[in-house]
């Protein structure tokens, strides 16, 4: 899965205020994390994403440079946590559950309302 994180600063030299995204992969090979992805994550839902990263090297066919991919990967020890946003996501304000960790944690609320990047 990919995950964006946003940044928003001032521009000194203009004052206006810039928004960026960038964008980042989540890997996990392990089948009790991608069946509660597969069945919590969706676009738009704040997530805490704690791994390893790994960068990979690869080659396009018919490139003659590599090119490089640096992934967030949900060994054991790592953890997802699906966030609440404020007044609960669903309107209901109940807040979402969905936790996991590369350790099969059970599920619980979750209680944030930011992700810590």
């Amino acid at each position: 899965m990919s995950i964006a994180t946003d940044e928003g600063y001032l521009d000194r030299s203009t004052g206006q205020r810039v928004d960026r995204t960038e964008w980042h992969r989540v890997v996990t090979f392990q089948p009790g994390l991608v069946d509660m992805l597969e069945k919590h994550a969706r676009k738009g839902r704040l997530v805490y994403v704690s791994g390893k990263l790994q960068t990979r090297r690869w080659r396009k066919d018919g490139e003659d440079s590599d090119r490089f991919s640096t992934e967030v990967l949900l060994a054991p020890g790592g953890r997802i946590q699906f966030l609440e946003r404020p007044n609960g996501a669903n309107g209901s304000g109940e807040p979402e559950a969905g936790q996991a960790s590369a350790e099969a944690a059970p599920a619980a609320a979750a209680q944030d309302t930011e992700v810590p990047f």
